[in-house]
Formats: structure tokens, sequence, C-alpha cells
């Protein structure tokens, strides 16, 4: 049980500035912004870029996955994976488990891709975090791990 003081430094917080999920909407778009103008240049979006890093870390997905993980719905994935494979970038195969399901890899051109954008984006993550100590840096981290576990 928490004294009445611990609901009153709550409530000062949220007065003081915009609410946090404002704050981490205004960050994600910020973000959003930035992979944009990077990925730009080679023909993809921000949205794209992120199924195709999913793929990176989770080659073999089905499309319906793919799309859980890359924050879009089912329908926009499929355009996506449409135009990404049509690119080259990905290529469906059976899946031997389930001869009825398709699944999602990244073919030598998306891994060629993702290696051209790797520096660009390591970069925009860094002037994101460049008023960050390394401390800071790391609770940063936890804490949004924690938040979205909380949300989950």
């Amino acid at each position: 049980m928490t004294d009445g003081r611990e609901g009153g430094r709550a409530a000062a917080r949220v007065k003081a500035g915009p609410s946090l999920l404002y704050m981490v909407k205004r960050l994600e778009l910020a973000v959003r912004s930035g992979l944009d103008e990077i990925v730009r240049p080679a023909g993809i979006t921000a949205w794209q870029y992120t199924a195709l890093t999913v793929l990176e870390r989770h080659d073999g997905l089905s499309t319906a996955q793919l799309a859980r993980d890359s924050f879009v719905t089912a329908q926009s994935m499929a355009d996506m994976v449409r135009t990404l494979e049509g690119r080259g970038f990905i290529e469906r195969r059976r899946n031997p488990a389930n001869r009825r399901e398709l699944v999602i890899h990244l073919t030598g051109a998306g891994h060629e891709l993702l290696a051209a954008l790797a520096e660009p984006v390591r970069l925009l993550e860094a002037r994101m975090l460049g008023d960050l100590t390394a401390r800071q840096e790391e609770q940063f981290r936890r804490a949004l791990a924690r938040a979205w576990r909380a949300l989950s």
C-alpha cells in the first residue's frame, strides 16, 4: 500500500509535460521519418525495411507471422510481400513441415540491401541516443522492454 504522496508525485509528473504515450508516439514518428529518408533512395519504405529486418532475424515466417512481427495488418503485408518479392528481396517457398503453407525467406539481394543500409541506420540510432550515457542507454532499453511487456 502506498501513502498519498506517491499518487501526488505521479499526478505532478503528468502535469509537468506531455504524456509518455504522446512522447513515445512522437519518438516513433521521428524514427520512421529518419528511416524513410535512409531507405527511400533504395526504393523501399520504412515498413518494408522493418519487414526485411524481421526476416533477417527470423527467416522462414508465414505472411501472418511476418505481419504481426512487423506491426502491420495481414492485408498490408500481403501487398508488401508481393512488392518485395517482385523486387527480388524475398522469396516464398513451401514449408517443409506443412506443404500447404508458404514461408518467406530473405534472398541474397535482400541481405545485400540490409547490409548497405546497416551503417546509416546505426548512425540514426546513435543520433537518437547521442545525449545518453551508456548506462542511460541500457536503462532506456530495459525500460522500453518492460513497458512493452506490461502492455503485451
